[in-house]
């Protein structure tokens, strides 16, 4: 499979970066923390224990899953879209609690693999582990960073938080706290693969981050320029 990994901490814009690679290059985007989302939401509306067997379960009974429209692969459960519902502030106070699951995360990367593998030309997948675990394989990493306060800025103005000091403070708190709890778990840390390109963008534009993945991501893959998006 034709796969371009991004990875990188809370808040680093990941998604909105994938998804302009992928629009670029005329790929598909995948959203793998929206498919933890969408378990998690699956959780929180229905009352069953948070046990890593039960999570699963009701993921398949739901069921959660992506659909591949377009380009574009959409989050649902029950057969329900929920792509604005797993935003909310109860989904991702609960989300990394959910992720850290050995059990859920192999299901979860199970169904990755498996929408990766249906779309003809190839993915462009975001999330903590993609280039580590879900697609060690991938020809292109990029590991994608940025300071904690240029975080902190980013995510204030993607969900319409306070923007002055103090509420930047309290935003990075969340992002500090999502980070702790991402590279510490037990099982497939926050971490950078071995062969990822590390690009730190607090200093560069969207339109300059997103030009630098496409251009490495066309020699790489040997994509031409003119490619049909």
């Amino acid at each position: 499979m034709r796969v371009i990994a991004i990875d990188g901490p809370a808040g680093s814009g990941k998604s909105t970066t994938a998804r302009a690679v992928a629009r670029q290059l005329g790929l598909a985007h995948l959203d793998s923390g929206g498919l933890y989302r969408a378990v998690t939401l699956g959780l929180l509306d229905s009352g069953v224990p948070a046990t890593a067997g039960a999570i699963v379960g009701l993921a398949h009974s739901l069921p959660v899953r992506l659909l591949l429209i377009g380009d574009v692969f959409r989050p649902e459960v029950a057969g329900v879209d929920v792509s604005q519902a797993i935003r909310e502030s109860r989904v991702t106070a609960r989300v990394s609690q959910v992720a850290a699951l050995p059990q859920v995360r192999d299901w979860v990367n199970h169904q990755l693999r498996m929408a990766a593998a249906l779309h003809p030309r190839g993915v462009v997948v975001d999330g903590r582990d993609i280039g580590t675990v879900v697609f060690p394989d991938a020809r292109v990493k990029v590991f994608l960073t940025a300071s904690a306060e240029e975080r902190a800025r980013r995510r204030s103005l993607q969900t319409g938080a306070r923007t002055d000091a103090d509420g930047l403070k309290e935003v990075q708190s969340d992002l500090d706290r999502r980070d702790q709890a991402d590279s510490s778990r037990t099982v497939a840390p926050l971490a950078p693969a071995p062969d990822a390109i590390l690009l730190d963008s607090t200093r560069l534009g969207f339109e300059e981050q997103v030009d630098r993945i496409v251009e490495l991501s066309r020699k790489a893959l040997d994509l031409a320029p003119d490619v049909d998006m």
